[in-house]
């Protein structure tokens, strides 16, 4: 059975910091993209980053560029989403989800790209 757990999330100020995780299980993810995506309130889910199979090919979406990195560790089946200098419009319920392709060449960016999709972990930034 796989499953993607995140965590990582919490309450933070603005210009503050998260790092945020996602191990997966019940398959071995280093053939496969993962991404990171994310709702708002009262919003649908957005794209926020993606890694290449092998590491070597990252994404993000422009309202993130520069201050959001994704990373992986296929050793622990994890990826990782660094995200620096918080707004409060970063306030969401952050998603991992792995690839529907094994060894895409390039990243998946669309929604119904992905195949299974963690429960979220919740980041609130105050102003």
């Amino acid at each position: 059975q796989v499953q993607l757990v995140e965590s990582g999330g919490g309450l933070v100020q603005a210009g503050g910091s998260l790092r945020l995780s996602c191990a997966a299980s019940g398959r071995t993810f280093r053939r496969y993209a993962m991404g990171w995506f994310r709702r708002a309130p009262g919003k649908e889910r957005e794209f926020v980053a993606a890694i290449s199979w092998s590491g070597g090919i990252r994404y993000y979406a422009d309202s993130v560029k520069g201050r959001f990195t994704i990373s992986r560790d296929n050793a622990k089946n994890t990826v990782f989403l660094q995200i620096n200098s918080l707004k409060p419009e970063d306030t969401a319920v952050y998603y991992c989800a792995v690839d529907i392709l094994p060894q895409r060449l390039g990243v998946p960016t669309l929604y119904n790209e992905y195949e299974f999709w963690g429960q979220g972990t919740q980041v609130t930034v105050s102003s």
